[in-house]
This record gives C-alpha cells, structure tokens and sequence, in this order.
C-alpha cells in the first residue's frame, strides 16, 4: 500500500501547554488506521490539525505529495481529506437531505452527486426512510450515521472520524464499525480516532497508541491486541 498522508514531527500547543508533541505516522491508501489513547491524550487535537481547524506549530503534514500546513482547511475538504467531527455537528435545523446535499458543495461533478446520495442511502436505509425530517428529531444513532454520510458526500479520499461510537448504544456501535469496514472495503482509506479500543483495533489495518501528546506504542491492529501493555491499560487487563 503507497503512503497517502504522511504526518512528521506534528506539534500542537494551546498557549504554553503542549497537547501533541512531535508525532509521526502514516495513513497509507486503502488501510483503516486507528489513533487510540485515553482523554486528553491529543487524539482529537491531532485531527484537527490535519483538518487545518487548528494551527499546527511545527512539524508538517503531507497527503499525496502536497503540504497542507499552508491551506485553508475548506481546501482542504477540496484535496479529499474530509472530517467527521466528535459530537456528529449536524445542522438539526435542516432536514436530512439537506445536511446530505450540504456536504457535496464543494464538488463540481454535479452530475455524480445523486448516485451517491443512493449510495449513502444503501448504507444507511434509515436516512432514506427520515430524508424529508429535520435532522434534529433523529436518535443519536441516526445523527451520527447522518455525518457519517454527509461526509462521504464530499466524495473524500480520506476520511477522518472522531470518536464516531461515543454516546452510542452498543447495538448501534456495532453497525457503525460494520459500515466503516464496509466502506473501507470499497476503496477507501480511514483514520479514526476512537476510545471504544477494542473495536477500533478489531477492524484497523494499523494502530497508534498516543499517550500525553507523544506516540507510546504502534503495530497493526492485531498485534495490539495482544499487546500487554495495551491491554492491561485500555482494555481492563
């Protein structure tokens, strides 16, 4: 797999606190690849910066072979690097599709636009079902299955995904992470951020453990697992 993003000495502060210190990683094409760690770790931070939604203070980021750290982060969304914040940011005041139709402005081939809003709708039926209801009468569940797909409207390369089980019940975590790997199945490459460790690892090609702003541990997702330090700090021994 060819390396699609590659992060090299990322710094992050907030005034004089630094929340990530000078990490690296890869996201290579077609691979899900999960940054795990506890609250206040930097996960989040770290999403930020590579959506440019936080100003980085050293280090650089580079999709495809071009430096994002000078782009603005809606040209961002136009390279493909598309995010899917925590807490899902939907606009509860519009309806289903138009928070679906909202998240392909920036696309030019219009002419592609409805074919992929029946995609989303393969995905998730339930959307079709609510298309024409304001998205904030939607249970928790459907809210994030609703940023899920006006992300994938944006026709990303890269999709970024903060903490997309938080809130949820474990039914609905399991369909989720059961949609993301079908979605990575069919082309595209995942980074996620995720607390619910073992279902992040379960399904991840390749895994990073961030611990107070610095990268502890990293392997693919099988191997930590079965990593005892991992375990015993994350997954309750």
């Amino acid at each position: 797999m060819s390396t699609l993003m590659k992060v090299s000495g990322l710094k992050v502060a907030y005034g004089h606190i630094e929340a990530v210190k000078g990490i690296d990683f890869e996201l290579r094409e077609g691979e899900i690849t999960t940054l795990v760690g506890s609250n206040g770790a930097g996960k989040s931070t770290t999403l930020l910066a590579l959506s440019g939604l936080v100003k980085k203070n050293g280090g650089s980021i580079v999709f495809d072979g071009e430096d994002l750290g000078k782009l603005s982060p809606h040209k961002i969304v136009q390279r493909g690097v598309v995010q899917v914040a925590e807490g899902r940011a939907i606009l509860t005041t519009m309806t289903v599709r138009e928070n679906l139709e909202l998240g392909a402005y920036t696309r030019k081939d219009r002419s592609a636009v409805g074919a992929d809003l029946e995609h989303v709708f393969h995905l998730f039926p339930r959307l079709k079902e609510r298309l024409d209801g304001m998205a904030g009468n939607l249970s928790g569940g459907e809210q994030q299955m609703l940023a899920i797909g006006r992300a994938l409207m944006a026709k990303p390369r890269l999709l970024l995904l903060d903490e997309p089980s938080m809130g949820l019940a474990p039914i609905i975590v399991q369909e989720i992470f059961r949609i993301l790997r079908e979605i990575n199945r069919e082309g595209l490459t995942i980074f996620l951020v995720e607390q619910n460790v073992r279902q992040a690892l379960k399904i991840a090609q390749r895994a990073y453990v961030l611990e107070n702003g610095s990268i502890a541990l990293s392997g693919s997702g099988q191997e930590l697992l079965k990593d005892d330090r991992l375990v015993e700090a994350y997954l309750g021994g």
